[in-house]
C-alpha cells in the first residue's frame, strides 16, 4: 500500500494544477514603474536594464496606453529634469517634468488606471539625496517635510490618484495627508514607501533618474538585517493616514513583505526593483535562465509572500503573458 498519500495526483495535467493553484498572478496586480525625462526629444535607453527607457512626453503617453490595455492595474510615474538645484525645486514647480507628465497622462487616460506619483526628491536634488540639508550636509527631516507637502499638493493638483512618499523621512505621511485634506484633495491616497531598504539592488535605479547621489541614504532608509522596525514603520504610517503601504526591495525582503501582509490592515504592495529585473536580463541575455519562466515565477513568489499588487518593470509584458 505504500505510499499510501500521493499529492502527485493533484499535479498530473495542465488542467488539474491551474484547478489547485493557490496563488494567482493577474495583471491587474502588477504596476508599471515609468521614467519621463524633461527636453527629451526621444527615448533614451538604461543601459543596465535592457528594454527600459527614460521615455519622451508622446512616448510616456503611448507606453502608458498601452500598458493599461494591456490590463496593468496602475502606472508610477518618476521624473528626470534638466535642472536640479539644492531644494529639489523642480519637483513642486508646476511646469516641472513630472507634473506635467501627470497632466498629460491623466488627460490622456482619465479614471481607467490608477496614476501615481514618486513623491520623493532624489530626482530633482543637485546633492541627490531624497530631502533638504542641514547646516553640516545632513538630510533635515523636518524641512523636508515641508517641501514633500508643496509636492504633494503639485502632484494631486496635476491629477495624481495616488501619491508615493518614499524618502523615509518620519512624519512624512501625516504630513501629505494633512497637506492633501487642507488643499481639498481627499479623494487622493497615499501608496507609502513604508519599508524602503538602504539596498545594493538600486544600482540601475540610479542610472535611471541620473542620480547626482555621492555616499548613501543609510541615516534614513532602513538596515536590510532589520524586520521588526519595518512593521514599525508601518504601523507608524498607518496610523498617519496611509492608505496603502510598500515593502521595498521585494526579492531579497519576501520576510518582510510576508510580515507586513500578515499584520497590516490596508493593502500591500512589494516592488520588484531594478537590480533585481537587471540581473535576470542579464543572465537571460547569456542564456543561463529561461527569461518569461523566471519573470513570472519571481512575481508569483512575491504574490504568494502576501503582496496584493507587484511594482515591476515587467509589468505590461508580463500582463501580455497571463492574458495568453
Amino acid at each position: 500500500m505504500f505510499p499510501e498519500h500521493r499529492p502527485r495526483r493533484l499535479r498530473v495535467t495542465p488542467a488539474m494544477r491551474r484547478l489547485v493553484s493557490e496563488t494567482t498572478l493577474r495583471p491587474r496586480q502588477l504596476i508599471l514603474p515609468m521614467f519621463v525625462a524633461e527636453g527629451a526629444d526621444s527615448p533614451r535607453p538604461i543601459s543596465s536594464m535592457p528594454g527600459v527607457v527614460q521615455h519622451t512626453r508622446d512616448s510616456l503617453r503611448k507606453a502608458a496606453v498601452e500598458a493599461v490595455e494591456a490590463g496593468v492595474g496602475g502606472l508610477m510615474i518618476f521624473g528626470v529634469p534638466s535642472t536640479r538645484d539644492a531644494t529639489g525645486s523642480g519637483g513642486f514647480d508646476e511646469h516641472g517634468i513630472l507634473n506635467v507628465a501627470l497632466r498629460d497622462l491623466r488627460a490622456e487616460l482619465g479614471d481607467s488606471t490608477v496614476l501615481m506619483a514618486d513623491t520623493c526628491l532624489d530626482e530633482f536634488t543637485d546633492h541627490g539625496h531624497c530631502g533638504v540639508l542641514d547646516a553640516q550636509g545632513r538630510v533635515d527631516n523636518d524641512a523636508t517635510l515641508q517641501r514633500y507637502a508643496e509636492m504633494a499638493l503639485a502632484q494631486a493638483e496635476a491629477g495624481a490618484h495616488l501619491l508615493g512618499p518614499s524618502g523615509m523621512m518620519d512624519g512624512q505621511v501625516g504630513v501629505i495627508r494633512r497637506a492633501l485634506d487642507d488643499g481639498g484633495f481627499v479623494d487622493t491616497g497615499i501608496f507609502a514607501y513604508s519599508a524602503k531598504y538602504a539596498s545594493a539592488f538600486y544600482g540601475p535605479f540610479r542610472e535611471a533618474v541620473d542620480s547626482q547621489l555621492k555616499g548613501d541614504r543609510k541615516t534614513y532608509q532602513q538596515d536590510p538585517g532589520n524586520a521588526r522596525e519595518a512593521l514599525r514603520e508601518i504601523e507608524l504610517d498607518v496610523a498617519e493616514g496611509a492608505d496603502m503601504v510598500m515593502v521595498k526591495p521585494a526579492l531579497a525582503y519576501l520576510d518582510v513583505v510576508r510580515a507586513a501582509a500578515e499584520a497590516s490592515p490596508v493593502p500591500v504592495g512589494a516592488y520588484n526593483i531594478s537590480g533585481e529585473y537587471a540581473m535576470v536580463e542579464a543572465a537571460a541575455e547569456k542564456g543561463w535562465l529561461d527569461r518569461e519562466r523566471t519573470v513570472l515565477e519571481m512575481l508569483t513568489s512575491m504574490r504568494r509572500a502576501g503582496a496584493d499588487m507587484i511594482l515591476t518593470y515587467w509589468a505590461a509584458e508580463a500582463a501580455t503573458w497571463l492574458a495568453d
